[in-house]
């Protein structure tokens, strides 16, 4: 097979996204693109979409990803690719997520899904449900995101696909920390790690530093997770992630507020807002919010506090936040010197956050 001066600029651009040089990838994926366009191969600028969609929505730039995606499925769609095109509808699902829309990425992945099942395609089944899980735990059904991460786990591991089982690992590890179940977190976070030091993974080995630092922070060991985020911060800052990153922040920000250092708490908190306004993910910004309003609580600033808070239970309830609306409510509540778990209950979480400063997961 002859090779064109295109297909040696996507190869390199493959190459670099391996070694999560996010930055040079995207740049020699634009340049194939041109090529590809030019040549009118359309092949590869459905490759190169779907490449420049992924690498988008691994930085964080959801809405480029979601326009990148939408232009494959629209290629695919011409030339009666319906695989492609449900790989493309499937990653829009994804880039939507991103931006707090859960609703739309549960219907794209669902539609994707039955095409891969009908094609008895294992690898596109295991990821979709990997993708729906992301979804499902955005929404707050905690209990149905750990199902699909447990069998899109099952399916990867099968299949002998060791990354893709390593984000199911991580993914579990984050679901049984929202339900209360630390020390389990803890060891599903630490077998990712292991999987992913060993393939010199550096995103994924990031995303479990950052896992294994919230989970030691649930059990109220703040100084080893500070040790883990700052072994996180390190290597997302090296390959561009701030989607990661900014959820990274975050941490770090709550786990001074729980050592009662309100200083550093605030500038992590705004650091992590500042990049959560850029990659317009509300969810993480809400997040950010509680941090601001419970530590103004702390400090006696109740009217700031206050408003803080329902904000925040009115813009998780405009996304349908459920997780994230039960925490506002919570602080909300404990405010005006009542406080409620039956929220937590509801949702199938075993969370007893006890009282302020509250370490939420």
């Amino acid at each position: 097979m002859l090779y064109s001066a295109t297909d040696k600029e996507f190869e390199r651009a493959e190459r670099l996204r391996e070694k999560s040089e996010y930055a040079k990838a995207l740049s020699l994926y634009r340049k194939a693109l041109k090529g590809y366009r030019k040549d009118r191969e359309d092949q590869g600028v459905l490759h190169c979409l779907l490449a420049i969609g992924d690498v988008c929505r691994m930085t964080g730039d959801f809405r480029s990803a979601e326009k990148s995606y939408a232009g494959a499925e629209e290629v695919a769609q011409a030339s009666g690719n319906r695989v492609a095109a449900a790989d493309a509808q499937l990653n829009r699902g994804l880039s939507l997520r991103g931006m707090g829309d859960w609703k739309s990425a549960l219907k794209l992945s669902r539609q994707a899904l039955r095409l891969y099942r009908k094609n008895d395609d294992r690898h596109a089944v295991a990821f979709t449900l990997w993708a729906m899980a992301g979804a499902l735990r955005i929404k707050g059904d905690i209990p149905g995101a750990i199902r699909a991460y447990q069998e899109s786990r099952e399916i990867f591991s099968m299949l002998r696909i060791r990354p893709a089982a390593g984000y199911c690992l991580c993914g579990l590890g984050g679901t049984h920390r929202i339900a209360g179940l630390f020390s389990d977190s803890l060891k599903y976070y630490r077998s990712a790690n292991r999987l992913f030091s060993s393939i010199n993974d550096r995103f994924g080995t990031a995303y479990s530093y950052c896992g294994i630092g919230n989970a030691l922070r649930m059990l109220g060991k703040y100084r080893e997770g500070l040790q883990s985020f700052a072994r996180a911060s390190a290597i997302y800052k090296k390959i561009g992630d701030r989607v990661s990153y900014a959820y990274t922040l975050w941490s770090i920000g709550t786990t001074y507020k729980m050592l009662g250092q309100y200083s550093p708490a605030l500038r992590h908190f705004k650091m992590a807002q500042a990049f959560f306004t850029r990659t317009k993910d509300p969810r993480g910004i809400i997040y950010c919010r509680l941090g601001f309003g419970e530590v103004a609580m702390l400090q006696g600033k109740k009217a700031v506090a206050k408003k803080y808070f329902e904000t925040s239970v009115e813009e998780a309830g405009r996304f349908g936040f459920r997780v994230e609306g039960c925490h506002a409510r919570m602080l909300l509540s404990y405010l005006s010197g009542r406080q409620g778990t039956g929220c937590y209950r509801k949702l199938g979480l075993k969370l007893d956050l006890g009282s302020a400063p509250f370490n939420l997961p």
